[in-house]
């Protein structure tokens, strides 16, 4: 290169790094802005501008990037907003706008048990819908008024939950892959995708059940906040009774219809003044960036340790990831100001190795301080192996827990190979030296291999449950199998202690400590893994790379296998097979 272009490549890397700085600081400015409380105003709670999430991992300036258009609430930050606001004199009432609710099921739940309790406190929820979801209700229905449109074209959509699952052994068939699927229990369906192209009937049993149960704990709430049967309202939504406003209004379901002019003039009238100008507001997320901050300088210490995604093996930063977690429960561990310390569980599960390495951490960390499960959506598999031998369990009741089983799975490309006219050669220096490289389907002696392997670590995860749980290790093999509980079925078998959320679990955490203060708002919440800064989160976005897949048939396959990897023996699963999305 001559000293020249040298020269042109420093001019141009200097001038792109000024321009990457100027860029993270102009986006940095945007949120460098404090909100500010009005002297009096109405909490207002718009769910079409938030995402609530198992940890806030993320600000509103990284949302405006991805092109979401919401910000991300953690779920204890929101339920803590909501707990200061009824005791905030200058809180008049809270304003919901439940359209578009979005997040998890636990996180849902938890924020609907929120506004109960500020109910409790003496002051009001006043709601405002449009296009009625699952969800949106959900939380609506909680209000001491709902008040609905009056406009034509909103759209009902409160119909009952649903599951689905795609099945690709055809395609598999077509292209020549042969999976071949090693488990340890009669419902563990993690794997079934590859080797069936219907559901298993001890799959679909199971899933109708849990759909059943996550839809009856809300629709019993949502029914008993309005004055009527779960009976009536089931009747109601499957004979399609709920199509416009005016049936809503009709079965009780909302007390008004308004237009946004008449909603004007209500919300002024409950809050004493005579027009929208002098009608105060401030928002979930401002009120929460103000009033839910840690106390950093607090003497004692709640930590909460949020597991939440796939359990993965190394130090993998967006997952749940084995290496890393144990250097963080250590790290808690560790810290002489942190008395007691939640693990907040939301995971449906993955690698074994990981999963053990966290349940040792867990067991060490319980002889020096207490530590309390909270389950979010999901504590399955994996899920349920790192938590299950907490002092308390607490979940809710649409959490899904359980699965205790375990599988592997080995795919076969030789006849994908040989459709593709592709010759391969294998030379081994030993018998089953080529068994893992996926050019072979597994010999009978593999398989039977493998299989030991599956049962032996079955054997442990049985027997950890039973030991954690106090329960006799043949019951825990009876309602183990790899099936999935909803968390008011999982109560009932003994799998969990008690049903409740984050703030029910840190407050009992609290009360282990055996300190006489037991206000919740006297102790600070250490949250754990801790959030990127604003500028490291920037320049992880900016770094981000994007993959565009063609999407021919081979591709699309190959993208249905990427939750799963095949690197031996070792790589075994404890994993439920989906997630669920309601709205």
């Amino acid at each position: 290169m001559t000293l020249a272009a040298m020269l042109g490549c420093l001019i141009i890397g200097f001038a792109m790094t000024i321009m990457a700085v100027g860029f993270i600081g102009s986006i940095a400015s945007l949120g460098s802005s404090q909100p500010v409380m009005p002297r009096e105003a109405v909490l207002t709670v718009d769910m079409s501008k938030i995402t609530l999430e198992e940890q806030a991992a993320h600000s509103d300036i990284i949302s405006s990037i991805s092109g979401d258009g919401q910000t991300p609430v953690g779920i204890w930050q929101a339920v803590s907003a909501i707990r200061e606001a009824a005791l905030d004199p200058s809180v008049k009432f809270i304003y919901l706008k439940p359209d578009g609710t979005s997040g998890e099921t636990a996180c849902i739940e938890e924020f609907r048990t929120a506004l109960e309790r500020f109910r409790a406190s003496g002051k009001a929820v006043i709601s405002f819908i449009e296009t009625p979801s699952n969800a949106s209700y959900y939380l609506a229905s909680v209000s001491d008024k709902i008040f609905m449109s009056s406009y034509s074209g909103g759209m009902n959509m409160i119909n009952g939950f649903s599951s689905r699952m795609v099945f690709l052994k055809d395609i598999l068939d077509k292209l020549g892959i042969d999976v071949q699927l090693i488990r340890h229990g009669k419902y563990k369906s993690a794997g079934e995708m590859f080797i069936r192209n219907s559901i298993s009937p001890e799959n679909r049993e199971q899933n109708q059940v849990m759909v059943n149960s996550l839809w009856n704990s809300w629709a019993e709430k949502m029914a008993s906040s309005r004055g009527i049967s779960a009976d009536r309202l089931n009747y109601l939504i499957n004979n399609l009774e709920l199509d416009s406003s005016a049936d809503l209004l009709e079965h009780g379901l909302v007390d008004e219809l308004m237009t946004r002019e008449e909603l004007e003039v209500r919300l002024t009238g409950l809050y004493g003044v005579e027009s929208m100008e002098d009608f105060h507001q401030i928002s979930l997320e401002d009120y929460a960036t103000l009033k839910a901050v840690p106390d950093y300088r607090a003497d004692q210490k709640i930590a909460i340790i949020y597991a939440s995604g796939e359990i993965v093996d190394g130090n993998d930063d967006e997952q749940v990831a084995g290496d890393r977690f144990a250097g963080i429960i250590s790290e808690v561990r560790k810290d002489s100001t942190v008395k007691a310390v939640v693990f907040r569980v939301n995971s449906p599960g993955g690698s074994v190795l990981a999963s053990d390495k966290i349940r040792k951490e867990i067991d060490l960390l319980q002889e020096v301080k207490p530590v309390v499960a909270s389950y979010g959506s999901y504590a399955a598999s994996g899920g349920y192996w790192i938590s299950s031998g907490c002092d308390k369990i607490f979940c809710d009741a649409s959490t899904l827990t359980g699965s205790i089983g375990v599988f592997s799975m080995i795919p076969s490309f030789d006849n994908t190979f040989d459709k593709l006219g592709v010759g391969v050669t294998t030379i081994s220096s030993n018998r089953h030296g080529d068994m893992y490289s996926g050019t072979r389907p597994l010999d009978k002696d593999e398989i039977a291999y493998m299989q030991a392997s599956v049962e032996e670590i079955y054997d442990t995860f049985t027997s950890l449950v039973a030991e954690g749980r106090g329960l006799d290790k043949e019951y825990v093999d009876e309602i183990a199998q790899g099936r999935v509980w909803a968390g008011k079925d999982a109560l009932g078998i003994g799998l969990v202690d008690q049903t409740g959320g984050l703030e029910d679990a840190v407050s009992y955490a609290i009360s282990m400590t055996g300190s006489m203060d037991t206000d919740l708002s006297s102790w600070g919440i250490q949250e754990y893994p801790k959030p990127m800064s604003t500028i490291d989160m920037i320049l992880g976005k900016l770094g981000q790379n994007s993959s565009v897949f063609s999407g021919t048939p081979l591709e699309s396959v190959e993208s249905a296998f990427k939750d799963w990897e095949w690197s031996g023996k070792e790589q075994m699963y404890a994993r439920i097979p989906y997630e669920i999305d309601i709205r």
